[in-house]
């Protein structure tokens, strides 16, 4: 038993103007899922498929204030491509963000909505993964999160220190997901949440059941009566599973 992470969910107040963002940024298509429900995937993509973590943007009445629990990390291709990015999303309605990087490689960005994301210096390890070099999860104990992920996907541990951690699909594509430490994280609930959908013959109560033994606990998001269920990482970072399919 396993779990496919399939797509990074933003709550939004345009879910429509955020996704079509977050398409241009990425280059990738849009369709509509159902009222106040935005995909955002690749052209011509299979979903679910390892190749890509997708982006699902979902409108709410009123979201909660940013907490940079989660965000995305953009991969370049070259110092100029970085520029250029940077460029087109600041014209896309991005703006500078200070989180007291101080003199680093990468750029600090707010989308239009004011979630965080960074636009990377080139990379060798992301030079495969497709625009989205890593989702990445803000924790107190990298190693111990990694490995509470490791366990509940099927995902594998490319690297684990106290510093940082890593993981990536287990067919060696897409992006990966990392862990970095993060001082004072508030135990609220924030915008940017990890979706997670069991395999077609697996059952959603069982694979609940093994997350709670791994250490997960419930998260009361005000989801109401919904067919996935709302849970939260032993560090509070809040992720839902799917029905299976």
């Amino acid at each position: 038993m396993a779990l496919r992470l399939v797509q990074v969910n933003f709550k939004a107040r345009d879910d429509s103007a955020l996704g079509r963002f977050w398409a241009a940024a990425l280059g990738w298509g849009v369709s509509r899922e159902g009222p106040g429900v935005t995909n955002v995937e690749p052209v011509g993509f299979s979903w679910p498929d390892p190749s890509a973590v997708c982006v699902d943007v979902v409108t709410v009445p009123d979201p909660e204030t940013v907490q940079y629990r989660a965000h995305l990390d953009l991969a370049t291709t070259s110092a100029a491509h970085q520029a250029e990015l940077v460029t087109q999303l600041v014209e896309l309605g991005a703006t500078p963000a200070d989180v007291g990087q101080g003199d680093v490689p990468w750029t600090a960005l707010v989308d239009p909505e004011g979630n965080l994301f960074r636009v990377l210096e080139p990379r060798a390890i992301y030079r495969d993964t497709g625009p989205i070099a890593a989702v990445v999860l803000s924790c107190a104990d990298p190693r111990a999160t990694a490995r509470f992920w490791s366990e509940a996907t099927d995902w594998t541990l490319h690297e684990a220190t106290n510093d940082s951690a890593r993981l990536r699909s287990a067919k060696g594509v897409g992006p990966y997901l990392e862990f970095h430490p993060a001082p004072a994280l508030k135990s609220v609930c924030g915008r940017v949440h990890l979706d997670l959908r069991p395999y077609p013959d697996d059952d959603q109560a069982a694979e609940v059941a093994r997350l709670r033994a791994l250490g997960a606990t419930e998260a009361d998001v005000d989801q109401g009566n919904v067919p996935w269920v709302c849970l939260a990482d032993p560090e509070g970072n809040e992720f839902c599973v799917l029905t299976p399919g």
